[in-house]
């Protein structure tokens, strides 16, 4: 199977249908129960639950997924039985096959308890017609123009004895949703990074993440010299990392980190382990782009462009 671990537990849901073709006169005694198998209908909606509940032991490569809802109608005309399929759950990958395993073994019953009584039955229109929950259906892509920066605080990396790899992992990721991100290095020294963050917010960059200085070392000092530059504290984020963290390593609690917004600049500081970065990314990203109309005064509609600064500096462009 494909690992899902980095991934963040969240709302999924599934729409499909099948569809079961037989004679008029069939589905005639279908809808007044005249079959040598009874409750043709009761027994395909309880087929379809337990199939979409089992869906991982028929389907090899499907994870087993806890799911929270099963809902299945069916609509009669006719010459067909259109069964359909509504699934729900709050995990880590898509429930869209237990919808489509659902609808097929509904289709599936009926047929086995139909023909007794008609040889002419076929089932088509297998299809999935709704899939939420998942990156794929978001809206979260950041605009046409979109500024980020991204501030390693690190002695050993400012001095050339070590090599960063957190903030390169940022960097990809960022540019993986098609953002160049300005990249730079500071000591871990409060005052440079205090001064650095107030000058990349005042360049109207629309993101400002950096990594490293979020522990309980001596000279983690990060966040503190964030919280001197966040006007309104969103913590929301952090706490969205840190939780997601926890649940795979018992040290992500150590993390001082803090988010929030200096004038229209998102701030927000990560770890400096390429690991923790690398976690605290599969939760950001992209849902953090919403943040870029809110902070324009378009709360939840979307995009704003015509509220786009131009007041930038000279310090203000990309990498």
């Amino acid at each position: 199977m494909r690992p899902v671990s980095h991934k963040p537990t969240t709302l999924r849901r599934a729409k499909a249908r099948a569809v079961l073709r037989a004679t008029p006169e069939a589905i005639g005694r279908l809808r007044e129960n005249d079959l040598p198998k009874p409750d043709a209908l009761v027994v395909a909606r309880v087929a379809a639950v337990g199939a979409a509940k089992q869906t991982s032991q028929i389907v090899p490569y499907c994870h087993p997924v806890p799911l929270d809802h099963v809902d299945v109608s069916f609509d009669l005309d006719d010459s067909s039985v259109t069964v359909h399929v509504r699934v729900e759950a709050v995990w880590r990958t898509g429930v869209e096959m237990e919808a489509l395993t659902a609808a097929s073994v509904a289709a599936l019953t009926l047929y086995d308890m139909l023909k007794p009584i008609e040889r002419d039955l076929s089932i088509e229109d297998v299809r999935l017609l709704e899939k939420r929950g998942g990156r794929s259906d978001r809206s979260d892509a950041p605009p046409e123009g979109y500024r980020a920066a991204i501030v390693v605080a690190s002695d050993g990396v400012f001095s050339g004895r070590r090599e960063d790899r957190s903030g390169r992992v940022i960097e990809r990721r960022l540019r993986e949703h098609g953002v160049e991100a300005r990249y730079e290095i500071v000591p871990d020294e409060r005052d440079v990074i205090e001064r650095r963050l107030r000058e990349l917010c005042a360049c109207g960059y629309d993101l400002v993440v950096t990594t490293g200085g979020t522990g309980l070392g001596p000279r983690d000092v990060t966040v503190e010299a964030a919280r001197a530059v966040i006007e309104r504290e969103a913590p929301g984020i952090v706490e969205a990392t840190r939780a997601f963290g926890q649940a795979r390593t018992p040290y992500a609690m150590l993390s001082r980190g803090v988010a929030g917004v200096c004038g229209r600049t998102l701030v927000v500081t990560l770890p400096g382990s390429s690991r923790g970065a690398s976690e605290a990314c599969d939760v950001l990203f992209p849902a953090i782009f919403h943040a870029w109309p809110m902070l324009r005064g378009g709360g939840h509609a979307g995009e704003r462009p015509a509220d786009r600064r131009a007041d930038a500096g000279p310090d203000g462009g990309g990498s």
